[in-house]
């Protein structure tokens, strides 16, 4: 049985893919998780008592914790999702992101490197560490163009600096240490267990509520859409094929712009919401300040994954829209309960002098 450690698997993407890791009976998951606002139990309930998933609660920046656990399970890789990701919050409170995802991952990259130094030297060959990062460390692109594997870094906020930061140092364990390491970069993901701080569950939510939907800027703004299942098989895939020390770049070949994007949403609610006083829903949608640096475009070139690993994904940017609201409307309580935390569906990234202690 094939074990892996998956960090941040609480959280969105990490949730789904412990989800889609859950139906293969050949493989164990150590599911390793700090439970910040983002990543909560609710999301893990149906397989918490899996015997096959096996819930850690800690975080990685707890180097000893972390090393512990690899060699009490045992695992043959490391995927690596914990990371703070929200660019709007990233923006009023820096700190976080940077104690996270940079020194987070430093701190995982040291525990897996002294527990791949232990291993024999069929194990040591197996290994993988795989670290599942962002389009937004390229910056942005004009009206044409692609991210590809070889793309300048040109992060814009303090979330895509924190990423491009933690890319180099997984990069420097496997030309300094010779730590097997794989990364993956991906374009804007959506998908069932989204926290509603993000685009689309935060318009859904506000559609049920009757609430402004509110679009940045002029709406111009463009991004590739990848649908969470089909980033799920890709990053399995990079995990299992994919060559030593290698990027991947990872997109749904969606491109929208974001008033497009909204617009959609809003047309697939009226159908499948139809008797909500709220209809049209794109009545609801209100233009606002825009955020600072908000990168105009994300495009993803996914050549190298499809023509090396044989992957591309599989739902339509339509197929994969109606799913997701479907999902969110029949997992109401969840989302009900996620918002009732901390967080409550305020826009953030405007304050740009907050302080984080303030």
């Amino acid at each position: 049985m094939k074990t892996f450690f998956v960090t941040g698997g609480a959280g969105f993407i990490g949730s789904n893919f412990v989800y889609f890791l859950i139906e293969r009976p050949e493989v164990r998951i150590v599911n390793f998780d700090k439970l910040t606002y983002a990543g909560n139990l609710d999301t893990l309930a149906p397989i918490m008592n899996h015997p096959r998933h096996h819930f850690e609660k800690g975080d990685i920046c707890d180097r000893t914790r972390v090393l512990d656990l690899l060699r009490e399970y045992r695992p043959e890789g490391i995927v690596h999702f914990a990371a703070e990701s929200h660019v709007d919050r990233s923006i009023d409170a820096p700190g976080e992101f940077i104690r996270t995802n940079v020194v987070g991952t430093f701190e995982l990259l040291e525990a897996a490197r002294s527990y791949w130094n232990g291993l024999d030297s069929g194990a040591k060959e197996r290994f993988r560490f795989l670290h599942v990062s962002t389009d937004e460390v390229y910056g942005t692109l004009g009206e044409s163009g692609y991210f590809t594997e070889t793309s300048v870094y040109a992060p814009n906020s303090p979330y895509a600096a924190s990423k491009a930061a933690s890319d180099h140092l997984v990069r420097s364990y496997l030309h300094t240490y010779g730590l097997p390491v794989l990364t993956t970069n991906c374009s804007n993901n959506y998908g069932p267990r989204q926290f509603p701080e993000k685009l689309l569950p935060l318009m859904i939510h506000n559609c049920l509520a009757g609430k402004p939907l509110p679009v940045y800027g002029d709406g111009q703004h463009v991004r590739d859409w990848l649908y969470v299942e089909d980033h799920c098989r890709a990053i399995l895939r990079v995990f299992e094929a994919g060559r030593r020390g290698e990027v991947y770049n990872i997109g749904g070949n969606n491109e929208k712009k974001n008033l497009e994007t909204v617009t959609t949403l809003c047309a697939i609610m009226d159908e499948l919401v139809p008797d909500s006083p709220h209809v049209p829903h794109k009545n609801l949608i209100r233009f606002v300040q825009d955020r600072p640096g908000h990168d105009r475009r994300y495009a993803i070139d996914a050549s190298k994954i499809r023509e090396e690993l044989d992957w591309q994904p599989q739902e339509t940017f339509e197929s994969g829209f109606r799913q997701t609201v479907r999902w969110y409307l029949d997992n109401r309580a969840w989302v009900d309960r996620i918002m009732s935390g901390a967080y409550r569906g305020e826009r953030l990234g405007l304050n740009v002098n907050s302080s984080e202690n303030a």
